[in-house]
């Protein structure tokens, strides 16, 4: 028995700090004052003229249909009933079409109603209560006109905590309506849905693409380490040996402004990013790769210069992960490297000798980047043995 009225008190207090609550939360009484604002134009046209109340509402009409109107009440509405929250789901852009204009007139128009509710609740229920006190206290009451015919009575007294709690019944209620309410009126159209969601999707994109390119520039560089400390180690020469460390430190101070480029993208940093490289700067790739003992066979062909710019940059970094592969499985073997332009395609191929048993399709993530690269810009590219050799081709349209 002691174990369950503990259970039930705590209970209890659990049901009573829910219920006061909102008592604490500031976002009770902006959005009150928010329920207020409108009353103020209201207030200032009943001085002038009280016998045509509903001229203000009539007004609202015409105001509803500026585009601009929107954007100022998504503004409020975001900082005085959702004030914190991240995704509120309250527009703020201005109206673009007849739709929005309509839903503006409809929510301002029902802005003025619940405001008129809540000024009404604010002023009569506090007045109420004080006259049930003085009607307990023995004086006629005088603000209500209702409550003069009732007897002073002290048993008045249990009834003037009831329309505080329906004040804070009513606060609380029109500030969670009207918030609904914003959120449906005043909340993003679907074009603006639309427009959210695929600058989402290019976001997750671009956060995609810089983790693929993060991935070819560090393991071209860590590959070419390898190698060139692993032949210089080897080889045993002084003068190799400095070749091997010149060729690893320019590998790594190229890493590294790729490394920085590509986290200043993802910290979101104001200054300016340097450009990714294109095919034009295909030659640092091949003296990386010549400097770790392999023998390229390079040969370009046509106007790589003018290949657009995602599809060169995207060449190089196909180009780039096919040596870093060919050394990282090879070694320092014979890689011919074909680079041509023509009828508005790039084609590029590298090949080298296979080092064992001919292996699978290549399912590395190296390799299936390639392959993804290739599918975004609408090309193609075969990644696996072929006549003996291990072969890279990808195929990438111009246009």
């Amino acid at each position: 028995m002691r174990g369950s009225s503990v259970v039930g008190a705590a209970c209890d207090d659990d049901v009573m700090a829910r219920l006061l609550r909102p008592l604490l939360r500031g976002t009770t009484y902006t959005r009150l004052l928010h329920l207020w604002v409108p009353m103020l134009m209201v207030s200032v046209w009943l001085y002038i003229d009280p016998s045509a109340p509903w001229v203000p509402a009539l007004l609202l009409l015409p105001l509803g249909l500026v585009p601009a109107v929107r954007r100022g009440e998504g503004v409020q509405a975001r900082l005085m009933l959702t004030p914190g929250e991240p995704e509120p789901g309250i527009s703020e852009a201005p109206a673009a079409n007849w739709r929005d204009r309509l839903r503006t007139v409809l929510w301002l128009e029902l802005r003025m109603v619940l405001g008129g509710a809540a000024v009404f609740a604010s002023v009569w229920l506090p007045v109420l209560c004080f006259e049930l006190v003085r009607c307990a206290w023995g004086d006629a009451p005088a603000g209500i006109p209702l409550l003069g015919r009732l007897p002073p009575h002290p048993a008045w007294a249990l009834l003037a905590p009831l329309p505080l709690l329906a004040l804070y019944g009513v606060v609380v209620g029109l500030g969670e309506l009207v918030t609904a309410a914003a959120r449906r009126l005043l909340g993003p159209s679907a074009a603006e849905r639309l427009a959210a969601l695929e600058e989402r999707t290019e976001q997750l994109l671009e956060r995609t693409r810089m983790a693929r390119e993060l991935h070819d520039s560090i393991g071209h560089a860590l590959t070419v380490a390898v190698v060139q400390a692993g032949a210089a180690r080897a080889a045993g020469d002084p003068e190799f040996t400095d070749r091997a460390l010149s060729a690893i430190e320019e590998t790594g101070r190229a890493a590294l402004e790729d490394l920085e480029r590509v986290l200043g993208v993802l910290r979101e940093a104001e200054r300016p990013v340097s450009a990714r490289p294109t095919l034009a700067d295909a030659g640092r790739l091949l003296e990386s790769a010549r400097a770790s003992g392999a023998t390229i066979d390079a040969e370009v062909t046509g106007p790589v210069e003018a290949v657009p710019g995602p599809v060169s940059r995207e060449g190089h970094r196909i180009l780039q992960e096919a040596l870093t592969n060919a050394l990282r499985h090879a070694g320092a073997v014979p890689v011919r490297v074909r680079v041509a332009v023509t009828d508005g395609l790039l084609t590029l191929e590298v090949r080298n000798p296979l080092p064992g048993a001919v292996p699978g399709p290549g399912r590395g993530s190296g390799l299936r980047g390639i392959r993804e690269r290739a599918a975004l810009l609408g090309g193609t590219a075969r990644t696996g043995p072929h006549e003996g050799d291990w072969q890279v081709r990808a195929e990438l349209p111009l246009g």
